[in-house]
């Protein structure tokens, strides 16, 4: 029986959770199950999941938003954003299968999930612990401060860094079958991770250069718009290692299939945060964390990406 297992798409959270998900699968509920893994994104203007993706025997989402479709039969998510769709949180609510869980509070899905496998269903998930490790250090900006986060130097950051790059759609299902057997250190070293990632780091030292070019700093706000450099994602930290007094970061772009506003808090300092950035952000139809958050926009929507990013940023700095 074939299970398709639906994750947050460019992230290491959605990948180490699907990874998670197929050995907790596999070891407790059906030993001789196959799986298929297919990435979701957030679309412009909170669109719904298209039902055509639901394509398995058994269906999983983890790390992603949820679905009333009824072929849905297990679902893992810890984002406040996770109800995008009228009547999802009820229809939630009113499940009896005990297969759908959500916790608002938790900075991982993988070890979100890790922990239910174990609490409710006796699962043991000890050989992934340093997976499930860096993905609460990673999706929770746990990290001991903005410099690591930058550097890259963990087999878990490059790892971060290629899939949060990856166009391949066969790149991140097979870097989700290694993580369930395989260390980290052994997958950043392979030629899979490797190398797409040499570029990639060029790429990320211009970024900083840029965002160091573009980057304002007032009233605790990080700001910067990059997108006539044609930038539409970056190491969300690197303005905490130019400004690490920071209350927030905010900055606009954009590439070929979207303009972005994303919005951050600084991780390192907590207690300067007033604002829940995935309310702010699900104004403009997108979601997240209440200390990250992004709102994306449909290709030729810059000048609407931009006026959103010129209102939260007078929010932020009030």
């Amino acid at each position: 029986m074939n299970v398709q297992v639906l994750f947050h798409d460019n992230c290491f959270d959605g990948a180490a959770s699907a990874a998670v998900f197929t050995r907790f699968y596999r070891e407790k509920v059906r030993p001789g199950a196959t799986f298929t893994y297919q990435g979701l994104a957030h679309k412009p203007g909170a669109e719904g999941i298209d039902p055509a993706v639901f394509t398995g025997a058994e269906n999983a989402i983890v790390d992603f938003r949820y679905s009333q479709d009824p072929r849905l039969t297990w679902w893992f998510d810890h984002h406040v954003s996770a109800f995008q769709q009228p009547g999802d949180e009820a229809h939630f609510r009113a499940d009896t299968g005990g297969r759908k869980f959500h916790d608002a509070h938790r900075k991982s899905c993988t070890k979100y999930l890790a922990d239910v496998a174990r609490e409710r269903f006796g699962w043991d998930a000890s050989p992934l612990a340093d997976l499930i490790h860096w993905a609460e250090i990673i999706d929770g900006a746990q990290f001991p401060s903005p410099q690591m986060a930058v550097a890259l130097e963990e087999p878990a950051l490059r790892i971060m860094t290629v899939l949060e790059s990856a166009k391949s759609p066969d790149l991140i299902p097979e870097v989700i079958r290694r993580m369930q057997h395989e260390p980290l250190a052994a997958i950043a070293a392979s030629p899979l991770i490797a190398e797409p990632l040499a570029p990639l780091l060029e790429r990320h030292m211009l970024n900083m250069e840029q965002v160091r070019a573009k980057a304002r700093y007032e009233k605790g706000v990080v700001f910067f718009d990059l997108a006539d450099e044609g930038v539409d994602s970056l190491n969300k930290f690197i303005a905490y290692a130019l400004y690490p007094e920071a209350r927030y970061t905010l900055w606009v772009g954009q590439g070929p299939k979207r303009a972005k506003v994303s919005l951050g808090s600084n991780p390192w300092k907590p207690e300067l945060r007033r604002h829940d950035l995935a309310a702010i952000a699900s104004r403009y139809g997108g979601g997240g964390h209440p200390v990250v958050a992004a709102a994306s926009f449909k290709p030729g929507e810059l000048d609407k990406a931009r006026a959103a990013y010129r209102e939260i940023l007078a929010e932020l700095s009030a």
